[in-house]
């Protein structure tokens, strides 16, 4: 179960998200009052593939997952989000149906605009759509590098390349991270299997690459060397 409430005391999630920056204090104010607070526990939907949608989502905290699940009950993991990142935004300029589900991996914080509130905030600032319009571009040359990663890459540079994601996302100085999904999501992510992902991992872990404590606790230890790896 999701529960909604205002969250026009709560700006987080517009100063976490760069399309936002540069607002001033009457036009934050404004997009605010446009803004709802939602809260899904871990397994909650936040829409299931074909629903239609006219909303744009905010991760402000948690983690959420975009899957794609077929006849045979399989998963792929399509996209990962996490706190700061939109989606939704196809159907801002057109009615759409969404094409996978978004599913809370945490429990997890979203804040909604709807559809006719945010064209009309990127009306009243042409900064801010241009912003939202580098943002988009950004994430079509990011579904483009991670199919690239997917079809043409080797599993260990797309492992290498997705423990880099991790590490950037965790925002630690001393390189230590807690692996935000399973190996099996991993796995699905990266288009392998969990046994592979583990194999790999230790031999991250035997050529010093990495270091691992329990299942999930990761610290890079060579971090020019993975980004070696990483690379196309």
């Amino acid at each position: 179960m999701s529960c909604n409430h205002d969250c026009s005391h709560d700006n987080s999630c517009i100063r976490l998200v760069p399309i936002f920056q540069g607002l001033n204090s009457e036009e934050e104010k404004i997009l605010q009052k446009e803004t709802n607070h939602r809260i899904f526990r871990k397994g909650d939907f936040i829409f299931r593939e074909g629903d239609t949608s006219e909303t744009l989502y905010i991760v402000n905290k948690g983690l959420i997952k975009i899957n794609k699940v077929a006849e045979d009950g399989k998963e792929q993991i399509v996209r990962l989000l996490f706190p700061g990142d939109f989606f939704g935004q196809t159907a801002l300029f057109q009615s759409e149906i969404h094409y996978a589900n978004a599913e809370a991996i945490d429990d997890t914080t979203i804040c909604t605009i709807h559809r006719q509130d945010f064209l009309k905030t990127l009306e009243r600032n042409h900064d801010m759509s241009l912003r939202f319009m580098h943002a988009l571009n950004e994430i079509i040359h990011q579904a483009d590098e991670w199919m690239t990663l997917l079809s043409l890459m080797e599993v260990e540079k797309r492992l290498a390349s997705v423990l880099l994601l991790f590490s950037d996302r965790a925002n630690t100085k001393d390189g230590k991270f807690k692996l935000p999904i399973s190996k099996k999501a991993l796995a699905s992510l990266i288009g392998t299997t969990p046994e592979t992902i583990s194999r790999k991992l230790v031999t991250f872990v035997s050529d010093e690459i990495i270091s691992m404590s329990g299942q999930r606790d990761i610290q890079i230890l060579n971090l020019e060397k993975i980004k070696r790896i990483a690379k196309p």
